[in-house]
């Protein structure tokens, strides 16, 4: 759905880049509490995600996939860097992602790059995330329904961007067609396209539930596990028949009560420091905090590779549903040629190299390596200048508000 050069006038074209720039100017200021840091280090665990969730979304925007005959998709991704990374932080994802894919490869108009950002990053990111934050409210609390929720919201992202794109039209189209056919062709087609994109979304947060599930930044607050304080055996022990208390109240019991004396232990309960109620943190929580994210990432970035640089060369080469739309109502009478278009990346190949596999799947690794380039110093550099901040209140501003015992 990258929108070409031309297809929108150059007023309305210059409003939706300032929509644009308010947006991220918004998503900057969020993303400080997303990556931040927060109780239980949140923000440790998002900011090295983020850039790879960019990566990826570039890669699998490659692989475009046929939905009908003559036509084909691929992904936004707009509802799967929301729920992985956060709302604020998924708007900077796919708008590296559309600047990228402007400024080196020629895919989506740099006139219309506000345009694209609004469309395809601001509307996707903000219907998935409130669809998939509204269903998990009402839903029990259950990894299958983390996934589910995933599949609907991304199903519902894109076709509301067809349908943002249809105003944006309205607003200012270079071409006189009806907007009654272009509400039911972008529609129409795009309600598949969103099969997809749910399918693909779906199976990747499900894939990282199963793994770290402190990691779906969306879902934090519904996987993590409750904090349960239990009474002790040994207090129970002592006194054989005896009703059982509250373990506040068995904790201000003197040590001759319970029948160990800290002598007999050699180790006070402070210098342990693995009591429950001295950490704050569930057992679930305070796993995912011992867990290195490395091997995650590095499985994250061998299937990221592997779309770009080889399952690429499969994807359909069918035109994507607005190409088609648009050719088929005659609204892209007025496309100008892509300022970029002499770029060596241009329609992702590398230049002077005949062999279309290789050249393709290079092209398709070089962006991948932009892309978390360009986006991971982004995020740490968004995540560095807030921290001088106050790390307890960063964490407790985030989208998703989960309590600090769940980090």
């Amino acid at each position: 759905m990258h929108v070409p050069d031309g297809f929108i006038d150059a007023p309305v074209s210059a409003g939706t880049g300032v929509v644009a720039a308010a947006a991220l100017a918004v998503s900057l200021r969020g993303a400080r509490r997303e990556l931040g840091g927060g109780p239980g280090g949140a923000g440790e665990r998002t900011a090295p995600l983020a850039g790879l969730v960019a990566a990826f979304i570039f890669a699998v925007q490659m692989l475009n996939f046929p939905v009908a005959a003559g036509t084909s998709g691929h992904l936004l991704g707009g509802a799967l860097a929301a729920i992985l990374v956060g709302p604020y932080t998924g708007v900077l994802c796919v708008s590296v992602v559309l600047l990228l894919q402007g400024v080196l490869f020629a895919d989506g108009g740099l006139t219309a790059l506000g345009t694209n950002i609004t469309d395809m990053g601001v509307v996707t990111v903000l219907v998935a995330y409130a669809v998939f934050r509204g269903l998990l409210r009402v839903l029990p609390r259950r990894r299958s329904v983390v996934t589910g929720a995933s599949f609907v919201a991304a199903l519902v992202s894109v076709p509301a961007a067809a349908v943002a794109f249809t105003a944006i039209y309205a607003l200012g189209g270079t071409t006189d067609v009806s907007l009654g056919k272009v509400f039911g062709a972008m529609v129409g087609v795009h309600v598949l396209i969103g099969i997809g994109e749910a399918v693909i979304t779906a199976a990747t947060v499900g894939a990282v539930v199963a793994v770290r599930p402190d990691l779906v930044y969306g879902a934090r607050d519904r996987l993590a596990a409750p904090l349960e304080l239990r009474p002790s055996p040994l207090s129970d022990a002592a006194a054989p028949g005896a009703e059982p208390r509250p373990a506040a109240a068995r904790a201000d019991n003197a040590p001759a009560d319970t029948g160990t004396a800290p002598a007999d232990t050699g180790t006070a309960p402070a210098d342990t420091g693995t009591a429950p109620a001295d950490t704050g943190t569930a057992p679930a929580a305070a796993a995912g905090r011992r867990r290195s994210l490395r091997p995650l990432w590095i499985a994250g970035l061998v299937v990221t590779l592997a779309c770009a640089g080889g399952l690429s060369f499969y994807a359909s080469s069918d035109p994507d549903g607005l190409e088609k739309v648009a050719a088929d109502n005659g609204i892209d009478e007025q496309a100008e040629d892509h300022a970029a278009q002499d770029s060596p990346l241009a329609d992702y190949g590398v230049a002077d190299i005949a062999d279309s596999r290789l050249s393709g799947g290079l092209a398709g690794v070089i962006g991948v390596g932009a892309t978390l380039v360009v986006g991971s110093g982004v995020f740490l550099a968004v995540r560095r200048r807030n921290s001088g901040g106050t790390p307890v209140e960063a964490g407790a501003s985030t989208a998703s508000g989960p309590p600090a015992t769940e980090r």
